[in-house]
């Protein structure tokens, strides 16, 4: 860890300075704690507000899924509040996506009793509900292309992909080599033609949505009308994935990301791995389901992280990288580089953050991070360059 350099605040106001050329000042501006007392164990900053927009960002944690403001002067505001009717629920993960005929944001949110929420903040309504998996639902995507394709991971070893505007379950990819344990995590790649996911079972597995049989699918979940005819919508059921491999790591993988055509994945064993299905010099497009070759380009290294469901999070642009660990430290990496191996490490770190950070939120343009942490906390930190 010689390559990492620690940034220790003592207090909220104190500015910790980097040594660097570029001259950039790291600030813990925030610290909250919500009453419920339990882990938090997601964090979504919306990524999709417009110009002049108050930037928000939700968390989960018990049975609750909070949304607050993030204020010009570095603090943060509670906006509200949704508490679900049992006590029961534990909400494990949310995503922001919009309405595409009037443009309003929604939250969905998904946890322990596997059924997936659309909460509306401009209405304060849980507008829409799904029901499907067979357990609990461990993360939600959204499609980067389609506002209204919802993905979902679940403990019942499936992904489903819901259509959030004609209510239909387009595809559920999982079966004969799907996944043999939970699926943790799962990611659509900036193209919106591959998902990636990952799970208990210490495989990765790349699904290709750009198939002529989930195009249609996807297409007839828009025009499909239930009151025209008796037949029910004909969900895909993707029984294998177009690669998969168990070779990067031995233990749980319980978060995954794409970048670019590369993938950035993480177990229990102190490393995030940046790699590529096939060979390096192989085009994405000519990898087979039964070619076993991956390529690892680079380890982003971190310690005393060896507990599972830690997520990373990356910016919009893919050019930061942040992960926390087991006892409050948050390690941040510029990968806006053209080779990994020189990507610099920064760990941020205070004196009262000392629980384990589920994890982290980058804001689009990657100056805003916030972590969410098992003792209820949330913190923003911000980059500031001079």
């Amino acid at each position: 860890m010689s390559d990492c350099e620690e940034i220790v605040l003592q207090n909220f106001t104190k500015k910790a300075k980097l040594i660097h050329e570029n001259s950039e000042d790291t600030t813990c501006s925030n610290e909250d704690i919500e009453d419920h007392g339990q882990p938090l164990f997601g964090v979504q900053i919306n990524q999709h507000e417009k110009p002049g927009d108050p930037v928000v960002f939700a968390t989960v944690g018990s049975n609750r899924a909070s949304i607050y403001q993030l204020l010009d002067d570095g603090n943060i505001r509670l906006l509200q509040a949704y508490t679900d009717s049992s006590a029961d629920e534990n909400f494990y993960t949310c995503a922001w996506s919009y309405l595409d005929t009037t443009g309003e944001q929604i939250l969905a949110i998904a946890g322990m009793k596997g059924i997936v929420r659309l909460i509306n903040p401009a209405s304060c309504t849980n507008i829409k509900n799904y029901v499907g998996h067979g357990s609990s639902i461990n993360e939600l995507k959204w499609h980067p292309k389609d506002s209204n394709l919802l993905l979902s991971a679940s403990k019942d070893h499936c992904l489903r992909l819901w259509n959030t505007k004609t209510d239909q379950l387009v595809a559920i990819f999982g079966g004969v080599e799907g996944h043999r344990d939970e699926v943790l995590s799962t990611d659509i790649d900036l193209t919106g033609s591959r998902i990636i996911s990952c799970g208990m079972d210490h495989s990765l597995k790349v699904w290709r949505l750009d198939t002529d049989g989930l195009r249609t699918a996807m297409q007839d979940s828009y025009t499909y009308n239930p009151s025209k005819t008796d037949r029910a919508f004909k969900t895909v059921h993707q029984h294998f994935p177009d690669f998969s491999t168990r070779e990067i790591h031995r233990n749980y993988v319980d978060c995954v990301r794409w970048l670019g055509n590369f993938v950035l994945s993480k177990s229990c064993d102190n490393r995030i791995v940046c790699w590529k299905p096939g060979r390096l010099d192989q085009p994405l497009d000519a990898v087979r389901r039964t070619d076993n070759n991956v390529s690892v380009l680079h380890r982003f290294e971190y310690n005393q992280c060896d507990i599972w469901y830690m997520r990373f999070s990356i910016d919009l642009w893919q050019k930061v990288l942040a992960m926390g660990n087991q006892y409050g430290k948050t390690f941040v990496w510029d990968i806006d580089i053209d080779d990994p191996a020189n990507a610099r490490c920064t760990i941020l770190k205070h004196n009262k953050c000392v629980s384990a950070v589920r994890q982290t939120s980058l804001s689009k343009n990657g100056k805003t991070l916030i972590c969410v942490c098992d003792d209820s906390t949330v913190w923003r930190w911000e980059k500031v360059t001079r």
